[in-house]
């Protein structure tokens, strides 16, 4: 096992000078949507809707005339570039060559690549795949622990397709001077927001309640060597990411954030996104056992990773403010509505540490 430097730990902060993008993007024309269909074996467009999910690209459900088709155009500055779209659509085709449910991009007629250039932008085309979006409580145990699985399989399999990852000598974690410092400004912006509304008096309660759990748990921080073992992931595995058919997972989308971090802390991070209540955050603790142990017995971590990785999870979580530097700093609100369940999310976790703890490790 080799090892290089100690690296930076999630929350990355929001890039204030970077204007918001993703689907505040203008749209592509439907003229554009069309040139960029020629250079692919589908016939004409003749009809484009935007797909409303996601915040960081512009997707298009299109049919033409040799059927239905998903057109995603690259947009965000962190994940759009040549190099790493052309790496993301070689591993999804390695992964469906595994048998995996994931649908890789089809190639432009004159089969150069995947991706197709327009107008300062890059494009790609995939076959649609008809399902739909179920949200983790809407699964039954059997089902949660199928999905653990395949997340476990997943990582398995990335190892066998993505180049061999050098362990980092460890992962610097948020500090908590920092964050308190960071709470305490947005707490004044919010009292200063105007208009004021409800959900500006919640997050002003809401970070009154961060600072004081910042100063009791201060003395819990990550140590730089106490991270799981690093190893390539999906990035961004949560309930929008994931269609269901009959039962089963019909496909994993959006590949975009494929990288390298500690892998247990994935499973961990997709089970507080997916087996959640939606309106008060708060982890259904059964499924989240059947997720973790049928995640585990893949071979993709052992219970000491899920251990280490849901405590840096939970510093990750009580750290972490890049919604309301969105709404704030930016004036982007288009995670607005995720912050009151993420907020209770975090106060719940904070006060019932030791049952998550044994819910993910056990």
């Amino acid at each position: 096992m080799t090892f290089s430097q100690t690296l930076a730990c999630a929350p990355a902060r929001p890039d204030l000078t970077a204007p918001p993008i993703g689907t505040l993007s203008p749209p592509v024309p439907h003229a554009a949507l069309a040139e960029v269909l020629r250079r692919y074996r589908v016939g004409r467009l003749l009809t484009a809707e935007p797909v409303a999910e996601g915040l960081l690209n512009r997707g298009y459900r299109v049919t033409t005339e040799a059927g239905g088709y998903f057109l995603k155009c690259y947009v965000d500055a962190a994940t759009a570039g040549r190099e790493a779209v052309a790496g993301h659509h070689r591993a999804m085709g390695a992964l469906a060559a595994l048998g995996l449910p994931v649908e890789p991009p089809l190639a432009l007629a004159e089969r150069t690549g995947t991706i197709a250039p327009f107008g300062g932008r890059l494009f790609a085309l995939f076959p649609w795949v008809d399902g739909g979006h179920r949200h983790g409580t809407e699964l039954s145990p059997s089902q949660c622990a199928e999905l653990g699985a395949l997340l476990g399989r997943l990582h398995g399999a990335l190892d066998e397709v993505c180049a061999p990852v050098a362990q980092p000598s460890g992962y610097r974690s948020a500090d908590p001077l920092d964050s308190s410092a960071l709470a305490h400004d947005l707490r004044e912006r919010a009292r200063e927001h105007h208009p004021h509304d409800e959900l500006d008096a919640l997050v002003e309660r809401r970070l009154s309640e961060r600072l004081e759990l910042l100063a009791e748990h201060a003395h819990r921080r990550p140590a730089p060597g106490a991270a799981p073992p690093t190893g390539w992931t999906h990035g961004d595995f949560h309930g929008l990411n994931l269609l269901h058919r009959d039962g089963r997972i019909a496909a994993v989308l959006d590949w975009d954030k494929l990288g390298r971090q500690p892998r247990a802390e994935e499973a961990v991070r997709a089970a507080t996104l997916v087996l959640n209540d939606r309106a008060t955050g708060v982890l259904d603790l059964v499924r989240v056992r059947h997720w973790s142990q049928a995640y585990r017995a893949t071979g993709a971590a052992t219970a000491e990773h899920l251990a280490a990785a849901a405590h840096r999870v939970w510093w990750e979580r009580l750290n972490d403010f890049w919604m309301l530097q969105w709404r704030y700093q930016r004036g982007d609100h288009r995670a607005d509505p995720l912050y009151p369940a993420s907020a209770g999310q975090l106060a719940w976790w904070c006060q019932e540490y030791e049952q998550v703890l044994d819910a993910f490790a056990n």
